[in-house]
């Protein structure tokens, strides 16, 4: 079977789709529309009913990878395997990193090598240092096909990351990709050694879905949206408080959060017991057309955000960047890489995390006359257009993949094979195209 000579890169992701991972799609969508060919790999099935409309327009077939959930799923990954010479030689001589990992990890690399070789990926690319990267770093070494990750927040700075783990992980890899400048730092000071597979690479938008419109002047009452998931680290009880404190100051002020996650209960008590029924409206989660229609109603958009007690953090929300877009004043806290975009007095307004009385203050500069809303604004869509722009991210990413593909890895992991069982290209003969392992075809179809 004649093998087209085009890159085809193949995502790895834990889940598919995950309803709060909007980055994931809007990057698909600018490499498939830069005409890159493009595969998704899928750990995990999505349980949740809710989708964004973005999500109808990848074009990318999804896989969605086999769960070992009994004996017999992990032999019938293995006969599959066995069936393409080369890789059944892999596993042999890499079976002591096989027998290192989580045994769903071992059988999902297994799985996607063996999709890697049937499929004709060049290059995989996982985000999150997590079990993505695990499973792409392991089908990478029984293939010879490179990967490369990007890496957030929660996967970088939680008590949970062990270093030598992900230091394996960044000297394996390619090029790693990662959101802000803070990260980069970050994992300079922490793998010095591996400073040049290091690359800035933030989450960018679709700008034309992000209009932008000059604030208008608050009214008599100031109205206030926050978005994210309801955890710790979002920092929403500091936020209640702020608002609860405004209010006692005489300030008319309302609160829209939109959301969902496990402290949702916890944060209707603390709505109730400070009084705010009337004040703070808890929606839910919603869709990102829903988020826009939020956005431009509000007359300031809030990221709270704070560190976890067990270190977790976030990285750079994209729903602040979608509100700096469209231009919505924002106020956030100095944490990463947040005040990387929210510039206090330029392109937003910062205070520290967790003050609540610093968090009203701020709120309050909107509405002092201090600071000039249209003005932050317009700085905040400048740049947010100079390095947000999903299609130059895109370009980067595929700049990237390119040059790790021409230093000759993949040319030496097919004369590998070949000497093995064959060339890459006659292995697909030993799978039927149809097996059920391949997954479900276009999730949108």
């Amino acid at each position: 079977m004649e093998r087209s000579t085009q890159a085809r890169i193949g995502y790895v992701v834990k889940v598919y789709p995950r309803f709060s991972e909007t980055f994931i799609v809007t990057e698909l969508l600018a490499r498939e529309a830069a005409g890159e060919d493009i595969t998704i790999f899928a750990l995990q099935r999505s349980d949740d009913p809710r989708f964004h409309p973005e999500l109808a327009r990848v074009a990318a077939e999804v896989n969605y990878a086999p769960q070992t959930t009994r004996p017999s799923a992990l032999w019938d990954v293995l006969r599959e395997a066995a069936r393409l010479p080369s890789l059944s030689s892999a596993i042999g001589r890499e079976l002591d990193e096989l027998l290192a990992v989580e045994v769903d990890d071992a059988v999902q690399a297994v799985w996607l090598a063996q999709r890697v070789i049937v499929d004709g990926i060049t290059h995989l690319h996982a985000h999150f240092a997590t079990s993505a990267t695990t499973v792409a770093r392991l089908a990478s070494r029984l293939t010879g096909v490179p990967y490369s990750f990007t890496a957030h927040a929660k996967d970088l700075f939680h008590e949970s990351v062990q270093t030598e783990h992900l230091r394996g992980k960044v000297a394996g890899a390619s090029y790693v990709a990662t959101v802000s400048a803070y990260n980069v730092r970050y994992l300079e000071g922490l793998l010095p050694e591996l400073v040049e597979r290091i690359h800035l690479v933030h989450n960018g938008l679709e700008l034309d879905r992000f209009p932008f419109r000059r604030p208008t002047t608050p009214g008599e009452t100031l109205r206030l949206v926050a978005v994210g998931r309801l955890v710790e680290k979002k920092g929403f009880e500091v936020l209640i408080d702020a608002v609860a404190l405004l209010r006692h100051r005489g300030v008319r002020v309302t609160l829209e959060l939109a959301g969902g996650g496990e402290r949702a209960e916890s944060l209707a008590e603390r709505v109730r017991a400070r009084g705010l029924e009337d004040v703070v409206d808890l929606l839910g989660p919603i869709p990102q057309d829903e988020v826009a229609r939020l956005l431009r109603s509000a007359d300031a958009f809030v990221v709270p955000c704070v560190v976890g007690e067990d270190g977790n953090v976030d990285g750079l929300p994209t729903v602040l960047l979608e509100a700096m877009a469209v231009g919505v004043p924002c106020v956030s806290t100095s944490v990463t890489g947040i005040p990387e975009v929210v510039i206090d007095g330029e392109t937003g307004l910062l205070c520290e995390p967790g003050d609540i009385a610093a968090l009203a203050d701020t709120i309050m500069r909107l509405t002092d006359g201090s600071v000039d809303t249209a003005a932050l604004a317009l700085g905040a869509r400048a740049l947010v257009e100079r390095q947000f722009d999903s299609g130059r991210l895109a370009a980067h990413l595929r700049e990237l993949t390119d040059a790790a593909s021409a230093d000759g890895r993949v040319t030496r992991a097919r004369r590998s094979h070949a000497v093995v069982g064959g060339p890459l290209g006659d292995e697909s003969r030993h799978l039927p195209e149809g097996k059920e392992t391949r997954g479900v075809g276009r999730l949108n179809a």
